[in-house]
This record gives structure tokens, C-alpha cells and sequence, in this order.
């Protein structure tokens, strides 16, 4: 394993934990507070790129895998190998095999709900977590399909739970095309109309985006042209597991330190109810040591708002600077 400098470019290494290869993107001096970035999807590393070079501006150890299905990481062929409880035995994993004991942990989207989830079944090894457009929601009273049936077939989540269906009619496109059409989304609700495939419902941006150079957007098209998407689809494939496989937390709060930072128009904050769960004292009464932030942007924010969301990462992380 390559070590880093404080101050040094990312360097990337590979590790075999809990079954699988993960690749890892470090930045930052090695003997500094480890800070555990997971990405969301799709995505990789790379969308940590600015926040891991401020973490380690401030002598943060930045750590940034491609989760598993994604990039240079194993992409298992089983679908049930995509569980909540492989995620956060890959994020426990990769502590031991750096023999860190506790670290802070910062997660979007989908590594936001990993990042809940090592919070809650294994606060031992977590100083503080911040989340970035994923409250944490307590376990349902019935699975997430059952939940989102209301939304008809168009919902995204719903299309993407048969094997193959989301992969064909993404591969109407360029990976480029369809990364974009995902990253350019500004939807009040994330379904398309009756007997749309949604990728064909999503509009990607004719111009570049802001906060994303064509290059960059090229070398995420290189990554997913490679490793393909179903690795990413999977995560959703098995959301009915993690509600079976969850069943003894059901009612558990977080107890670690937590800060949630969202964009107030981020699709995810706007439905399913997410604006009055935050606002009304839900979220706060299932995390009791919780600050939130919601600041200008849409979904990508750490990169959409990369200075304002750094500011809000090194602000709470300097709560424990003392300790």
C-alpha cells in the first residue's frame, strides 16, 4: 500500500477485504484523523475530488473507495452480494485492513445510507458521520417496493428492480449520455410517464455542466463503460433484503455525532415527504446529536457547491479537533 504526503497528489491502491477488491483513492498526510468518503450513485471516487483535497489542505487523511460494483472495485455477479450488511462489512473492512480504529465517515446518496448504516450497527468505529442528501430513516413497517408501488411502474426505483431491464434501455446510449442525463437532473419526482423506460424520461443537459468538465465526465464514462452498471443497480435490487436483514434495529437511533447537508432543491429533499421529516423534528428525534445544514445546490452537490460543502465538512469535524 502506497502512503501519502500531507499536502501530496491522490494516490490510488487496491485491497482485498471482506471478499472483495476495493479500489482506494487517498489523499492527505497518513498519520492524520482519517476521514472515510463513500460516493453515491452513479458515481466513484472522483466525485470526492474537491473535498478530498481540502481534507488534507487541513492534514486529513482523505480515504476514497470505489465502492463495490463500482470502477476498479470488484463487482461481484450476485445480486444478493449488494446487501446494506456487504456494504458496511466492506467500510469495517477497509478500517481493519488500515488498522484504524475510528474514523470519521462522510457518505452521499447511497454512501450516505452505507455511512447510516455503519453509524448504527457499528458506532464503535465511528467518531462522527455527515451525510449529504440521504436523511437517515428509521427501518418501515414494510418493505421499500410495497412503499414506492404507489408511484406506478415509472418510478425509478420500481424499474430498476427487475434484472436487465434498466441495463438494456441504458444501453440505448453512450455510458457518457446516460451519466449526464443522471447528473443533470432537476425533477420534482423521478418517475416517468406509463410505458417510458425513465432513462428515456431524463433529459440530459445540452451544454456542459457546471460543475463538471467534460474530461471529468469522460473519465467517469471510461470507468462505467468498463465495470458496466448492474454492480450499481444491484444496491437497489436488494432494498427488500436490507428490510428483512435489518429487522433487529427496527426502531434504533443513531448515537453518533451527525451532521446532514442537502441542496434545497435536490429531487430527494423535495419528496417522499424528506422536507417535513426534517423540518417537523423526525429526523432529529431519530438522531438525537444532529445538525443540518441545507444550502443552495441540487442532488451532486459536493461537487455542484464543492467550497460550501467543504466549509460545512471541516466546520463540524473541527468539533473534535480536541479530542
Amino acid at each position: 500500500m502506497e502512503s501519502v504526503d500531507a499536502g501530496g497528489e491522490v494516490r490510488h491502491w487496491s485491497g482485498e477485504v471482506n471478499g472483495v477488491s476495493l479500489h482506494v483513492a487517498e489523499q492527505g498526510p497518513a498519520a492524520g484523523p482519517a476521514v472515510l468518503l463513500l460516493h453515491g450513485f452513479p458515481e466513484l471516487w472522483l466525485s470526492w475530488r474537491h473535498q478530498m483535497a481540502a481534507l488534507a489542505a487541513r492534514g486529513f487523511r482523505a480515504l476514497a473507495p470505489d465502492l463495490r460494483g463500482y470502477g476498479d472495485s470488484s463487482a461481484p455477479a450476485d445480486p444478493a452480494a449488494y446487501t446494506i450488511l456487504h456494504l458496511v462489512g466492506d467500510a469495517v473492512a477497509l478500517l481493519d485492513h488500515l488498522s484504524l480504529r475510528k474514523v470519521f465517515v462522510v457518505g452521499h446518496d447511497w454512501g450516505a445510507q452505507v455511512a447510516w448504516h455503519l453509524s448504527l450497527l457499528r458506532p464503535d468505529r465511528v467518531r462522527a458521520v455527515v451525510a449529504l442528501g440521504v436523511p437517515y430513516f428509521p427501518r418501515a413497517p414494510r418493505p421499500a417496493t410495497e412503499l414506492f408501488a404507489a408511484f406506478g411502474d415509472g418510478f425509478y426505483i420500481t424499474q430498476f428492480q427487475e434484472p436487465g431491464r434498466a441495463e438494456k434501455a441504458f444501453a440505448r446510449y453512450e455510458v457518457a449520455t446516460v451519466l449526464k442525463k443522471f447528473y443533470s437532473l432537476e425533477l420534482d419526482l423521478l418517475a416517468a410517464p406509463p410505458g417510458v423506460e425513465i432513462i428515456d424520461f431524463f433529459e440530459a443537459s445540452s451544454s456542459p455542466l457546471p460543475w463538471m468538465t467534460d474530461q471529468e465526465l469522460g473519465q467517469y464514462a471510461d470507468k462505467f463503460q468498463k465495470s458496466g452498471f448492474t454492480g450499481p443497480l444491484n444496491y437497489y435490487r436488494m432494498l427488500d433484503t436490507n428490510w428483512q436483514l435489518t429487522a433487529p434495529w427496527h426502531g434504533a437511533h443513531i448515537t453518533v455525532p451527525a451532521k446532514f447537508i442537502a441542496g434545497e432543491k435536490d429531487v430527494g429533499v423535495e419528496s417522499f415527504g424528506t422536507k417535513n421529516y426534517i423540518e417537523s423534528g423526525g429526523f432529529k428525534s431519530n438522531v438525537p446529536d444532529l445538525e443540518v445544514a441545507i444550502i443552495e445546490g441540487h442532488h451532486f452537490l459536493q461537487q455542484e457547491q464543492a467550497e460550501r460543502v467543504n466549509a460545512e465538512i471541516l466546520s463540524f469535524l473541527d468539533r473534535f479537533s480536541e479530542n
